[in-house]
């Protein structure tokens, strides 16, 4: 391994993981000295039952609590302003993300405005959050985002039809309850779309030139982890063995990316996430992640020849290079497998849409430890291979 430099940032966030610790909720919020929580979650998540099991570990802990159900896939500020008036309101003390990413990344938000002036979008881009947000706690109920151990949340400005990157340290969340039991819910297509994104997270955070050594130990672990389990985990929602492991890649790949940033199919899905398409973050990735690779291949084959020998690719009799190109087949192969089929056409992008993705996703921060050199060219050639 080479001799790389690297720093990693003391982390604030607990992790309790592990099926059915979300009945662990209440004693830990009444540790803390914490008292009324505003749970934020979708509405399904509120009809599905999940919440159940949650308000129960509140109401043993004696712990009051407020169900704000307003987020939305891609979910908008204005929501996120929404949000933080009721938590005022009802003098909330703590803000409780129960879902998916957009659950937890409006969370995130709220407990920053309740605290901040403004509005969720004064604070775009990293470290502008100048006042501590109230607690935030993360409950994820999928497995792909990551975002219970990350700095950032992603919200989509209503007015402008774009999403918006918020990030800082303060929004990493005080502790997150990753319990298994909690996905078992996610209907074939949800855990398909989801377990893509984390499989995304560790490839990018893998290949890219912000990597370090022991980001690049969870990334690794991540895509072996989903490379077993992601079709189980599809084919029979209640395999708690699939669960739990997709639970914890997603997990490990949040660790790793959060340290290292991503790459070129993370940031063509922001524009593609939001504006007029707003493509499922999941799917977008799927769709376009082998795409990336391909066109990344050459900045680091030895990378993404081990990526393949980890999804379970023979390595026998053929060249690097050789190899290197299994790593796009098997992700190929595994989208296609999960049900995956999609291109960009079939979501309204048109070739002429391009530059205008191009555009917006050169801004991102994440082109620029993509482990190949890309300008706006290259950006609209991948899209046009996904359509």
């Amino acid at each position: 391994m080479a001799q790389t430099m690297f720093t990693l940032q003391e982390r604030p966030a607990k992790v309790i993981f592990g099926t059915g610790v979300a009945t662990k909720l209440g004693d830990e919020l009444r540790d803390r000295k914490l008292k009324r929580a505003l749970l934020v979650a979708d509405e399904g998540i509120r009809k599905s039952g999940v919440l159940d099991d949650i308000k129960k570990s509140l109401k043993n802990a004696e712990i009051g609590f407020e169900i704000f159900s307003e987020v939305r896939p891609n979910s908008g500020d204005k929501i996120v302003e929404r949000g933080a008036q009721i938590a005022k309101k009802e003098s909330c003390d703590v803000i409780v993300g129960v879902g998916g990413g957009s659950s937890m990344d409006t969370a995130k938000a709220i407990a920053a405005m309740v605290t901040n002036e403004g509005l969720i979008k004064d604070y775009e881009g990293l470290n502008k959050i100048k006042e501590l947000p109230l607690p935030i706690v993360a409950v994820p109920t999928t497995a792909g985002t990551g975002s219970e151990v990350t700095l950032w949340a992603v919200i989509t400005d209503e007015e402008q039809r774009r999403k918006m990157g918020i990030g800082s340290a303060m929004l990493i969340p005080t502790f997150a309850i990753d319990d298994p039991l909690l996905t078992v819910s996610m209907p074939p297509s949800v855990s398909a779309a989801t377990g893509m994104d984390a499989l995304t997270h560790a490839i990018e955070s893998y290949v890219n030139t912000a990597t370090q050594p022991i980001s690049e130990c969870l990334a690794l672990e991540a895509i072996r982890l989903i490379g077993k389990n992601l079709r189980p985990a599809v084919a029979r929602g209640e395999n708690i063995k699939a669960r739990y492991n997709m639970l914890l890649a997603s997990l490990m790949a949040g660790l790793a990316f959060h340290h290292t940033r991503l790459g070129n199919c993370h940031a063509l899905a922001m524009p593609l996430g939001g504006g007029k398409w707003q493509i499922p973050h999941g799917i977008v990735n799927a769709i376009l992640l082998p795409h990336v690779m391909e066109f990344n291949l050459i900045g680091n084959l030895e990378k993404f020849a081990l990526i393949a020998q980890t999804m379970g690719r023979r390595m026998d009799g053929i060249s690097l290079k050789e190899t290197a190109e299994e790593a796009v087949k098997a992700v190929k192969e595994l989208s296609e497998d999960i049900g995956i089929l999609q291109g960009l056409g079939e979501f309204g992008v048109k070739e002429k849409d391009l530059p205008e993705v191009a555009q917006e996703a050169i801004k991102s921060g994440n082109v620029t430890v993509n482990p190949r050199r890309t300008n706006i060219h290259d950006l609209v050639n991948i899209c046009k291979k996904a359509l």
